[in-house]
């Protein structure tokens, strides 16, 4: 006999102590009975001792959070590529080898372009340039580009 109880996990080791007693001979109306110490009804948890069963939540929690991790990389990968002109293309070869992590020595340009911090968040970028996913920079480049044409980047843009 299966309890229903508030509780699924009670609902499965109810239904798990059946199995198991059915198996050892017993009668299923002694499967669900608690333990020693236990209270019968349905608020009582008769086949978790204290501590037990608890760890489900960290469990349940983990799958939530690579849940939602692997729907935000899903979007960031259908994110449409943004067309870069080939004059930015070679500008950004020439800054960083065109690698969005790109820091140089002294840590004051970042990202594929190379972006000041001060230059990024003038186009609208937030954080770090080096940590912003690529379709971003090339956005913010291809907007610097516009606004002010390539002598951004005076040595690249040659």
């Amino acid at each position: 006999m299966v309890h229903l109880f508030r509780s699924t996990r009670v609902v499965v080791a109810s239904t798990c102590a059946v199995a198991v007693a059915a198996g050892a001979g017993l009668s299923p109306a002694s499967a669900g009975e608690p333990r020693a110490g236990g209270s019968a009804g349905p608020a009582a948890k008769p086949d978790l001792l204290p501590g037990e069963g608890f760890h489900w939540k960290r469990a349940v929690e983990r799958r939530r959070v690579a849940r939602q991790r692997a729907i935000r990389q899903a979007r960031s990968r259908r994110r449409a590529r943004v067309a870069v002109p080939a004059a930015l293309q070679s500008i950004a070869q020439c800054e960083s080898g065109a690698n969005p992590k790109r820091v140089s020595g002294d840590g004051t340009y970042r990202g594929k372009y190379q972006f000041s911090r001060e230059t990024w968040a003038a186009m609208g970028g937030k954080g770090d340039p080096a940590r912003a996913p690529e379709a971003e920079q090339d956005k913010r480049a291809i907007a610097l580009y516009n606004t002010s044409g390539p002598g951004q980047w005076p040595v690249c843009s040659q």
